[in-house]
């Protein structure tokens, strides 16, 4: 079981419990929040084919990567680790954890994901709309996942908080992830994102603060960018990574990749979780804040008539079992568990339900998403290929050819290291994995994108074979001309000028001129091998009468007077 402490947080939770009691509101006994922001990565190193773009960050960076108990000190591998670890296929267990040394003694290999994190960020204060109270929630951590060979990136951040009225948890969740705000209301407030945050460092201070309220800048810098504007306390994290239009220098840049909201995990423990109605349940599942009115659906009724049955996991709604009451809330954007604060099972953060929260569903969640980022990753690299695709420019051309050849080779690889679609036999993580699959669209968008991409490698690869035919054609054309002559002049080996006799500076002359007539008749005759090519067909066609084979010879040169 997990103690809580007091403390700022108490002094928080006390003030919760008051308001609570006054208002008769639902309590959050224990909330955790999990934000994961995919990111697309631009190296200022240009495209590269084993791209390591954790080597980019620098010594000096407030990020150091993670030695977690897989890779560190094996002594404190623990029970959690194990369970976690059995919960996955082999082959998922191998790209998550890499491979151990063998029996024999040879070195393992790590696993193709690499994880930093930063620890100078202790706290955060946020304010979720204007004339809210401050909430003060703790971090458990702030860390930036990186897959080897991959231009993608995934920003975590946990939070923690106690005693949380329901209100203040749904607002959380509704509003923290949001990398801008969307709009702004009349009078300039920024709309569904926190009114204020502050991310705070161990002695209290402010390491950085929201600017969502300055709606000038965002304004400007879509204006000028067609691209919009990370908001500071973002920009802050990411740290020494910089926005791609941003002004600042940086080795790494980065783009977003989807929806400026990020994509979000939510625990929730409350006492008597049954006394939540159905219209609770599906603004938590659809996170859509807290409302005005608790009795009317965010939705229409239409919209939200096959709720439980396409967005809930409900195995564990019930009375009995370890953790009665648990359900499970997935729209693909979000993972939500609510569950029984009185239920030591549910609480524990080493073997019960948390820890499967943080651990197991927290690695399912992230695949998910890794794998859609990279697909639409694949795919915005296509459009920009055929966006800066010049017909009339060669070097664009080579260019073009280069950039799908390099998504072609990608997707081998993404798919080969990176695509599951299974990820394991037990019965939870596999009904959450495909429930979260199911919903972000992630079959019908690798089909889609493997489409597209082989479409434009069948354009290379006939592109090439046309053009390898037309070098035969004017090949063939050039010999059988050529073939004129040589067997003219070498007829019973005649020659027509005897200058075996002549001084060495005639016959010498007389090599030079022979040399350059015959190299300009030969690149006049590849010049004119298109059309060659045609009178040639036409004489070899029985329909032409004799007469239209000689125009067509003469339309060799008809037409180059007519262009």
């Amino acid at each position: 079981m997990r103690v809580y402490t007091r403390g700022a947080m108490g002094d928080m939770a006390t003030s919760a419990i008051t308001e609570a009691a006054l208002t008769g509101e639902r309590l959050v006994r224990h909330f955790r929040q999990v934000l994961l922001w995919p990111l697309q990565l631009v190296s200022a190193r240009g495209a590269d084919a084993h791209a390591r773009h954790w080597e980019s960050l620098g010594d000096d960076s407030a990020w150091t990567e993670v030695v977690d108990e897989y890779t560190g000190d094996p002594r404190h591998f623990g029970e959690r680790h194990y369970n976690e670890f059995v919960s996955f296929l082999p082959y998922v267990q191998r790209f998550l954890y890499g491979e151990g040394r063998s029996q024999r003694g040879g070195a393992g290999r790590g696993s193709p994901m690499r994880v930093f994190r930063r620890n100078d960020i202790v706290a955060v204060r946020v304010v979720t709309s204007a004339g809210a109270a401050p909430i003060r929630l703790q971090i458990k951590h702030v860390d930036l996942t990186f897959f080897y060979d991959l231009d993608v990136a995934l920003l975590n951040v946990e939070v923690i908080a106690d005693e949380l009225t329901l209100v203040q948890a749904e607002e959380m969740m509704y509003r923290f992830g949001r990398a801008y705000p969307a709009s702004w209301s009349p009078d300039g407030e920024a709309q569904h994102c926190l009114h204020q945050l502050e991310w705070l460092g161990a002695d209290g201070q402010v390491l950085a603060a929201s600017d969502a309220q300055r709606r000038e800048l965002f304004l400007s810098h879509v204006a000028q960018h067609r691209a919009p504007r990370i908001a500071t306390h973002w920009a802050f994290v990411l740290e020494p990574l910089v926005a791609e239009h941003s002004e600042r220098d940086g080795a790494l840049r980065y783009r977003l990749i989807e929806y400026h909201r990020m994509p979000m995990m939510a625990y929730l423990a409350i006492d008597e979780p049954r006394s939540l109605d159905r219209v609770d349940f599906i603004r938590l599942g659809w996170v859509t804040g807290a409302s005005q009115s608790s009795t009317s659906l965010p939705f229409a009724d239409s919209h939200l008539a096959d709720f439980e049955r396409r967005f809930c996991y409900d195995r564990f709604w019930a009375e009995a079992g370890a953790a009665p009451n648990t359900r499970y809330l997935c729209n693909g954007y979000s993972l939500v568990v609510v569950g029984d604060a009185k239920s030591e099972f549910y609480r524990c953060a080493e073997r019960g339900v948390l820890a499967q929260f943080r651990h197991q569903h927290f690695l399912l969640f992230l695949i998910a998403h890794a794998q859609k980022a990279a697909l639409l990753m694949f795919s915005d690299g296509l459009s920009r290929a055929m966006r800066d695709l010049d017909l009339r420019s060669p070097e664009s051309i080579k260019r073009f050819k280069r950039s799908i050849r390099i998504a072609f080779e990608g997707f081998l690889r993404f798919t080969h290291r990176y695509w599951f679609h299974e990820i394991s036999d037990q019965a939870q993580v596999h009904a959450l994995f495909q429930l979260c699959a199911n919903h972000l669209g992630l079959d019908p968008l690798y089909a889609e994108v493997k489409d597209r991409i082989a479409d434009m490698s069948s354009y290379l690869d006939a592109d090439s074979l046309r053009r390898q035919a037309n070098t035969v054609v004017r090949l063939t054309v050039v010999t059988m001309f050529g073939l004129i002559g040589t067997v003219t002049t070498g007829f019973l080996g005649m020659n027509l000028i005897a200058a075996a006799d002549q001084p060495l500076l005639l016959r010498v002359l007389g090599f030079i001129v022979v040399l350059l007539l015959t190299t300009a008749l030969t690149f006049y005759t590849i010049v004119k091998s298109r059309r060659l090519s045609d009178f040639l067909d036409a004489l070899s066609d029985e329909r032409f009468s004799m007469v239209a084979k000689m125009k067509a010879i003469g339309a060799v040169w008809r037409r180059t007077r007519n262009s």
